[in-house]
């Protein structure tokens, strides 16, 4: 059995504005559990930054924790959820095997076994810490329910925007658009193979738009994009900023809906036949796409995460998926 290690390291947000790398002991795997070796993570760009600024509200503390968040906010807190690693530790049927794990930035971890999800053989470790993102983007797609034919825009070409874009793909007779103020996403727009426009060239009369820039701006040009009775679905984490609506105009004429989706607890439409398990499971074979990799846009060492951090929180380090490379080789097969 691997004895209690203490040159294990992990990224905190000493207080807002502030990261560190500390020192962590990681125990034995017990009973039910696995020891697993960090081989990438990534950075949550909106949620993270949110984090690392301490701009959680105080009523969403207990609602925004990560699964396996230590420290509360908004400091001292160990905080992400985007990790993949591989099993040194647990049961046979595990051990060698390459998993994906709701665990912050941390170079080895003991979880329960129900916490980690097996990445598929032909998914390699840095597409795979896009799990978190595209089981996201499928629960909006729960929520939303797009129709055979329906004219989609997704406002917002971040990560999740384009996840959720490249998801609309697979449905027969689907138009989607992904819309943005930055030009320089056409291209991968175009990678992931769906349309581009700036919000004022995009074609209104949409039947579904989802929107995922965190931007008042975003949300007022996805209304706008409406046709009637169409809906918006609001997949932005604003923290505590205060949003503006725009509510009047033609928005009770069209009757127009907006609703939230927020991926943490399954859609009502599929609840009770899915668990969030399957979500995740779902996440990593939809991953197999090697269209995913045109999201992967920076990389840095695991020691230099406060800078990164920072950096992104500023928006000094632009980008869609910012990933964080261990010390493990992360090249070899996924799974023995």
């Amino acid at each position: 059995m691997t004895p209690m290690t203490s040159g294990e390291r992990a990224f905190w947000v000493r207080e807002p504005g502030h990261g560190e790398i500390r020192p962590v002991s990681v125990p034995p795997a017990g009973p039910g559990e696995v020891r697993v070796r960090t081989l990438r993570s990534a950075v949550s760009r909106g949620t993270e930054s949110l984090v690392f600024r301490g701009g959680v509200p105080p009523d969403q503390h207990a609602v925004m924790r990560a699964p396996f968040q230590d420290g509360d906010f908004p400091g001292p807190v160990k905080y992400g959820y985007l990790s993949v690693g591989r099993v040194e530790e647990g049961p046979p049927a595990l051990l060698g095997r390459t998993v994906f794990c709701l665990h912050p930035h941390q170079t080895a971890y003991v979880v329960p076994v129900e916490a980690v999800t097996v990445v598929p053989d032909d998914v390699p470790p840095a597409r795979a810490v896009l799990a978190g993102m595209v089981e996201t983007a499928v629960n909006a797609l729960w929520d939303a329910a797009p129709l055979v034919g329906d004219r989609v825009a997704v406002v917002g070409a971040g990560l999740l925007g384009c996840c959720v874009a490249r998801l609309l793909t697979g449905i027969p007779g689907v138009e989607v658009t992904l819309v943005d103020v930055d030009a320089g996403r056409r291209g991968v727009a175009d990678a992931l193979g769906v349309g581009f426009a700036g919000p004022g060239e995009a074609a209104g009369e949409r039947d579904l738009v989802l929107h995922a820039s965190a931007t008042a701006a975003g949300l007022r040009t996805a209304i706008d994009l409406l046709a009637p009775e169409g809906t918006v679905v609001e997949l932005s984490w604003y923290g505590d900023a205060p949003v503006e609506v725009a509510l009047g105009g033609a928005f009770h004429t069209r009757r127009l809906t907006l609703r939230a989706s927020q991926v943490g607890t399954v859609s009502p439409a599929v609840r009770g036949r899915r668990t969030t398990s399957e979500r995740v499971a779902l996440a990593l074979d939809l991953l197999r796409d090697p269209a995913f990799d045109v999201l992967l846009t920076g990389s840095s060492l695991f020691d230099e995460l406060p800078d990164v951090l920072a950096r992104i929180a500023a928006g000094d380090l632009p980008g869609l998926c910012h990933g964080i490379a261990y010390d493990c080789p992360e090249e070899e097969p996924c799974s023995a």
